[in-house]
């Protein structure tokens, strides 16, 4: 399905039955990454999956791009589904950096929050000049070089080397992230405000889960949120990389079950 915003379209999909349930993606993703959650977590919530500007068939619009500003595109989607009581919004990696940025534009929207693979922290110096060369070279040398450059980090070695099928699966969903796209949520995260702050005023239920074998935020990010945020849950998967939701579905959906279950 497709919502039209200003010049362009945002794609999404929704499925299922019960508590509002809300998937935001990764960079460079799309909602294609929670096809398994969708259909296994269908028959007790009322998924809401977007792609995000310039990922997977969402419309790439003009530049710049901020966290609020995906922010504001999910809520949108939410609006215009008619969805009227508290959501659960669940974040993976830059999700999760837009589900802050949802929660201080509008806290009373929120029934929980899954923070997924990832971080409260700005980028460090470091981190920043590594945006910075990601889209130089995203412009120099296209979408590939980026694809390339970070599938290997973002599942774990043994994903890497024992799921040949998992491992083209999501070269291709990478793949479809266009070169506007990349460039954006680059500049939107290195320019993102810190989180952290945030944290102890979380007071709402908040799931943190975590793979034990990430590469590219590691577990003692998702350590430090689970303290400062007040009664926050904590599951490490054991297996799985940055991308646990794909490599330890089972696993990943039965917290988010029972998380789920837990919000009565």
């Amino acid at each position: 399905m497709k919502l039209k915003l200003d010049q362009g379209y945002i794609s999404y999909d929704q499925v299922g039955k019960g508590i509002p349930l809300l998937f935001i993606h990764g960079y460079p993703l799309s909602r294609k990454i929670w096809q398994a959650q969708c259909s296994d977590l269908l028959d007790i919530a009322s998924i809401l999956s977007i792609d995000l500007r310039g990922h997977g068939e969402t419309y790439s619009f003009d530049l710049p791009y901020t966290m609020d500003l995906l922010a504001e595109d999910c809520k949108r989607v939410v609006d215009h589904m008619g969805i009227m009581e508290p959501v659960v919004v669940c974040g993976l990696s830059m999700g999760g950096y837009v589900t802050f940025a949802m929660y201080r534009k509008y806290p009373d929207m929120f029934r929980g929050m899954i923070l997924t693979s990832t971080r409260a922290a700005i980028d460090t110096p470091e981190g920043k000049a590594n945006r910075d060369a990601t889209i130089n070279n995203v412009y120099t040398q296209g979408i590939e070089f980026i694809v390339d450059g970070m599938l290997p980090k973002l599942i774990s070695p043994l994903t890497l080397s024992s799921h040949p099928d998992l491992v083209h699966s999501l070269r291709n969903i990478m793949l479809e992230t266009s070169v506007q796209g990349v460039v954006g949520v680059s500049q939107a995260m290195r320019d993102r405000p810190d989180s952290t702050p945030l944290l102890p005023q979380l007071h709402l239920p908040v799931l943190i889960v975590h793979g034990a074998d990430d590469q590219i935020i590691p577990l003692h990010e998702a350590e430090l949120m689970h303290e400062q945020i007040p009664g926050s849950k904590l599951i490490v998967i054991p297996g799985a990389g940055h991308l646990l939701n794909m490599e330890q579905t089972d696993a990943y959906n039965q917290a988010l079950r029972n998380f789920l279950q837990s919000l009565g």
